[in-house]
This record gives C-alpha cells, sequence and structure tokens, in this order.
C-alpha cells in the first residue's frame, strides 16, 4: 500500500481523490465568491497575468486542466477566436458544471469533459498551450500530471502552472496566522465549510515550492522554465516550454 499526503494527514494513495473530490463536490458552488474574498480580488490579476504570459492567440489550441469554474477557459476562448479550440476539463464534475454553466452564460460554448490529468484522453502534440490554475497540489502524482501534460503539448509548446507556492519569510508569520486562523472561518461563514478550507491551507504547505517544482517540470520534459513570483511568493506562475 502506498500512501500520500492529504493536507497534514496520511492516506492511502487510491483514497486521495476521493477525498480531494469530497472537497471540491462542498464548495463547488460558493467557489468563485470565497475566490474572491480570501485573495482580497488579487486571484483575478494572477489569472490575467497567466494569460499573458501564456501566449494564447487567434488560433491557438489550448488544454484547461483543474478548469473548475471556467475563469482561465473563459479568457484563453476569448483569445482564441472561433478559429482556436480551448478544452475546459476537471476531474471533478460539481465544478465543472458549475464552470460550464458560467461559460454558457458568458455565451461561450467550449468542450468540456471530465478527466484526470495523470491520463489525458488526448492525442501526443495535440496543444499549444496547457494551462492549470490552483490544481497541481491538488494531484496525488504532480509527476505523472506533468509529463502527460508534456506529451500533448507540441513541440516548443508551452504549460503554465499558476499554483500557490512558499511566501517570502517576511510575509510568513501573517501568512500563517492568516491561512490558519481566518481562512477556515471564512470557510465556515460563506460556504458552509471550515475543513475544506483548513484542507486548503494545508495542502499550500504540503506543495513543492518554487524551485522544487521547476526541478518536477524539468524532469517531466519541459526543457527551459520560468519561475513568475507573485503577491511575495504567495503564489508563483511556473512557466514550462516542450524539449
Amino acid at each position: 500500500m502506498a500512501n500520500t499526503h492529504f493536507g497534514y494527514q496520511t492516506v492511502d494513495e487510491k483514497d486521495k481523490a476521493t477525498q480531494v473530490r469530497g472537497v471540491f463536490d462542498s464548495v463547488a458552488s460558493k467557489y468563485d465568491i470565497m475566490n474572491d474574498l480570501m485573495s482580497m480580488g488579487l486571484h483575478r490579476a494572477w489569472k490575467a497575468y497567466t494569460i499573458m504570459v501564456s501566449g494564447v492567440r487567434e488560433g491557438s489550441q489550448v488544454l484547461d486542466i483543474a478548469g473548475g469554474t471556467g475563469d482561465l477557459a473563459l479568457a484563453c476562448a476569448k483569445k482564441a477566436g472561433a478559429s482556436g479550440r480551448v478544452m475546459h476539463t476537471d476531474i471533478n464534475e460539481a465544478m465543472l458544471r458549475v464552470g460550464r454553466d458560467r461559460l454558457v452564460n458568458a455565451g461561450v460554448h467550449l468542450p468540456t469533459m471530465v478527466c484526470d490529468a495523470e491520463k489525458l484522453p488526448y492525442a501526443d502534440n495535440s496543444f499549444d498551450i496547457v494551462t492549470v490554475a490552483f490544481g497541481l497540489r491538488n494531484m496525488t502524482h504532480k509527476e505523472l500530471a506533468l509529463a502527460e501534460m508534456c506529451r500533448v503539448l507540441k513541440p516548443r509548446g508551452k504549460l503554465c502552472v499558476l499554483e500557490f507556492s512558499k511566501v517570502a519569510q517576511p510575509l510568513q508569520k501573517a501568512y500563517d496566522w492568516y491561512s490558519f486562523s481566518i481562512l477556515p472561518k471564512l470557510g465556515q461563514w460563506i460556504a458552509g465549510d471550515a475543513h475544506s478550507y483548513q484542507y486548503l491551507a494545508e495542502s499550500i504547505r504540503m506543495h513543492p515550492d518554487q524551485e522544487s517544482l521547476k526541478k518536477l517540470m524539468q524532469g517531466a520534459g519541459f526543457g527551459h522554465v520560468d519561475i513568475h513570483n507573485m503577491t511575495g511568493g504567495i503564489v508563483a506562475l511556473h512557466v514550462g516550454i516542450k524539449c
């Protein structure tokens, strides 16, 4: 039996996906408002920067992994235009349903699929750009997921991983206080679920730091990886180019 982490807990690998699914089933309907509250709206700027750096343009073929409520997919679709293609995917059906409805309400109809990032149902060399925002840390085998992202990218294709990361040392104490004292209370107040936001704070601490994630991406087949720290390292955008 192989074990992995679920926040600070140690769980059987085969159980992690089920437990993560339970977290997002619980918070799906309040996910967007919680993002605005807990980041004070900064998540919108982080995602806008990710789209800019991705280089998505008219005709781009884009795969959005862990696309959830559709922020990145919608922004990519506007830039890729009618001649492009944006695939909106997530392993969690409840999140994907919220995202699909949001996209439809915005007048955007995208291919939407429930799929596991560790076993992507796409051919080799299919996409110009792959994006994943705040989803990699929840994946059990990050190295497998990154290798799959590399596989489906075209040569010289670009992977953009936007994720919580290791905050700068002067901010650490205040960030820990906010994460463990305020965030779960916000979750209880808005989403009726303190546990899921306690998990969020713990999962951030268990996620590889900036340099460790860079090495994982290089090991998965990305020949060049840049790190863009934002908001004092609270989040980082890793940009990998397929060899």
